[in-house]
C-alpha cells in the first residue's frame, strides 16, 4: 500500500507548488492530469511487478506440492517392495517438502491478498484520474466564466471615473464652439460681400460718366463740336436784361 500512498504525497507536493506558482488555470489542471497519468503509469508498472511476484509464488508453491507428492508416491512404491527404510526416507523428505508447501502457501496468500488491494487501489485511482479529466473541463469553463466577469467588472469600475466622459463632453462643446464660429464669420463675409455690391451699384448712379467721357467731353467743347453749357447760359441770360 506504499505504494499508492507514495503517489499521494507526489500528486500533492506537485499541487502544491503548480497552485503557489499559478497563472493560468487552465495550464495547471492540464499538467496536473499529465503527472497524475504519468503516476498512474508507474503505479500500473509496480501493480505488475506484484502480479508477477504472485504468479512466481505460485509457480514455485505448485513445483514444492508436486515434489511432495512425488516422494509419497515413492514411499509408497517402496513399501508395496518391502523397503520399509527406503520408505522412511522417501517420508522425510516428503515432511521437508510439506513445511515448504506450507510455507509458500502463506506467503502466495499473502501476496495475492496484496495483489488483489492493489488492484483495487489501482481501479480506484484510474476512475479518480477519469473523474478529474471530466472536472478538468468543467473547471476550466468556470474558470473562463470568473476571468470574464473579472472584466465586465473591471470595466464597470473604470466606468465610475467619469472624467474621460467630462473629457469628451468639453471636446463635443468645443467642436460645436468652432462650427458656431465658422457660421458666423461665413454670413459676416456674406454681408460684406452683399454691402460692397450694393456700393458699387451706388457709386455707378452717383458717378455718371467715366473720366474719359469727361475727357472726350471737354475735347469736343475746346473743337467747338459742341457748346459750352456756361456760355450758352450766360447768353441766354444777357436778352432778359
Amino acid at each position: 500500500m506504499g505504494l499508492f500512498d507514495r503517489f499521494r504525497r507526489v500528486v500533492k507536493s506537485n499541487l502544491n507548488d503548480m497552485i503557489s506558482k499559478a497563472e493560468n488555470p487552465e495550464k495547471m489542471l492540464t499538467q496536473l492530469i499529465e503527472d497524475m497519468n504519468g503516476q498512474l503509469i508507474e503505479s500500473k508498472k509496480a501493480v505488475a511487478g506484484a502480479i508477477a511476484d504472485e504468479k512466481q509464488l505460485e509457480r514455485q508453491l505448485l513445483q514444492q506440492r508436486a515434489q511432495a507428492e512425488d516422494w509419497e508416491k515413492r514411499a509408497v512404491l517402496a513399501v508395496r517392495e518391502g523397503k520399509d527404510e527406503l520408505a522412511k526416507r522417501a517420508l522425510v523428505r516428503k515432511q521437508e517438502l510439506d513445511e515448504y508447501v506450507s510455507s509458500y502457501q502463506e506467503q502466495w496468500e499473502a501476496q495475492r491478498d496484496a495483489v488483489e488491494q492493489l488492484k483495487g487501489s489501482l481501479r480506484d485511482l484510474t476512475q479518480k484520474i477519469e473523474e478529474a479529466q471530466r472536472k478538468k473541463n468543467i473547471l476550466i469553463a468556470r474558470t473562463k466564466r470568473a476571468e470574464a466577469q473579472q472584466r465586465i467588472q473591471s470595466t464597470l469600475s473604470a466606468s465610475r471615473d467619469t472624467s474621460a466622459f467630462e473629457a469628451f463632453d468639453r471636446m463635443t462643446k468645443k467642436v460645436d464652439q468652432i462650427e458656431a464660429q465658422a457660421d458666423a464669420e461665413r454670413e459676416i463675409g456674406e454681408l460684406d460681400a452683399g454691402d460692397k455690391a450694393l456700393e458699387r451699384e451706388f457709386k455707378q448712379l452717383e458717378g455718371g460718366d467715366t473720366s474719359a467721357d469727361r475727357l472726350l467731353e471737354d475735347l469736343k467743347r475746346k473743337m467747338g463740336q459742341i457748346e459750352d453749357k456756361t456760355s450758352e447760359s450766360s447768353g441766354q441770360a444777357a436778352p432778359g436784361a
